[in-house]
């Protein structure tokens, strides 16, 4: 939608994907403040939002785990047992690296790399064949580093512009074993994740609302949640003391009922924006991701929604990435996009063979598109 304004810096304004997943090669050349992905299933639209966290949150296990564990490629304890040495054997993050390689295999490294606001930053990640010295200590020490006392250790390497972190592939699958906070403290910046899945998890919302309550930003929520409800009038998040543990949830007041009533009563759709606008909010500074953006939201809501994303992502200094397949999220975003001139990129993929490709639709092509109903999804 043509270049991005001169009063605009972004944290990502192209992105550079290299052997991540299905992504053998894909570099997009421009995004916006607001970008939407579309595309037919299986060409990476999700892929691109998973390399987004890597890069991040340095790729951090706690992170990498999230991502594997989302697409029932990786559960706490698979490896725990008779992990080495099985030449027909795959690692716990296999499933990260183009074509799937089993642990002796040839790797193609992934490398994910923007230009950025003020200097060009990469992440690389790469398995190589640790070779231990038996007469000295280890020869890559670093605070990650367990030496193994083997001759030959395969060992993941994560390599960032702050320096060099390795892991033998044994230690990382006992450190995906362990719990970890959802917020990394090698994190380049914030990056918040929602789901395709609707409403988020009611202590992933929690996180959320402890970071936000008793400010201003709890104003922005009850005006998104009014986008579909008029009769909304304030919002909160509450601990209810359960039997075994102390559990989350969202609570509303109503103009027509006189207590406060459980948000889930209220449908996904509620329950999907709140996630949205309040993940919105805790990401200042940073980036917003946001899969499949139309779930649970009718269509004639979108319009109002993506509108609100727009403005804070303007305000609170946010980079929102989100996909969808939907034709009527496509419409709305574009008339949202046409009130915020060099802000919004629609950037859809395609498959051509074993590659993907992108196309980066200016304000005019999305406008004569959605006007002459040109398919783009």
């Amino acid at each position: 939608m043509g270049e991005p304004s001169s009063k605009t810096k972004l944290h990502f304004p192209d992105l550079c994907i290299e052997g991540f997943r299905g992504l053998r090669h894909l570099s997009i050349p421009q995004l916006g403040r607001v970008t939407l992905i579309t595309g037919k299933n299986n060409t990476g639209k999700s892929s691109v939002l998973e390399s987004l966290r890597l890069h991040t949150q340095n790729a951090d296990p706690s992170v990498v785990y999230s991502i594997l564990e989302s697409r029932e490629e990786y559960a706490r304890g698979m490896y725990a047992e008779d992990y080495f040495p099985s030449p027909d054997s795959t690692f716990p993050v296999s499933a990260m690296f183009h074509g799937f390689p089993g642990i002796w295999d040839d790797f193609e490294q992934i490398t994910i790399s923007t230009s950025g606001r003020s200097r060009r930053m990469q992440l690389t990640v790469s398995v190589i064949w640790y070779v231990a010295d038996e007469d000295g200590p280890d020869q890559n020490p670093s605070e990650d580093t367990v030496f193994q006392g083997l001759e030959h250790d395969p060992t993941l390497v994560v390599e960032t512009e702050a320096g060099t972190r390795t892991w033998t592939l044994e230690r990382y699958a006992q450190t995906l074993d362990r719990p970890r906070p959802r917020t990394s403290s090698r994190a380049r910046m914030p990056c918040v994740f929602v789901s395709p899945y609707g409403g988020e998890r009611t202590d992933i919302v929690g996180q959320l609302w402890d970071g936000i309550a008793l400010t201003d930003s709890a104003k922005e929520l009850v005006e998104a949640l009014r986008i579909i409800d008029q009769r909304i009038s304030d919002v909160a998040v509450v601990g209810v003391e359960g039997t075994f543990n102390r559990r989350r949830m969202a609570i509303v007041r109503t103009e027509n009922i006189p207590r406060p009533i459980p948000l889930r009563s209220f449908g996904d759709g509620l329950n999907r924006l709140l996630a949205i606008i309040l993940s919105l909010i805790n990401a200042g500074g940073g980036l917003l991701l946001v899969d499949e953006f139309e779930n649970g939201l009718h269509h004639t809501v979108q319009l109002d929604a993506w509108r609100m994303i727009f403005r804070l992502a303007q305000t609170l200094d946010v980079q929102v990435f989100a996909t969808s397949h939907s034709w009527d999220a496509i419409e709305a975003f574009q008339k949202a996009a046409s009130e915020h001139p060099d802000e919004g990129v629609l950037l859809r993929l395609t498959r051509r063979g074993e590659d993907i490709f992108p196309t980066v639709f200016s304000e005019k092509e999305l406008e004569i598109a959605t006007r002459d109903d040109i398919e783009l999804r």
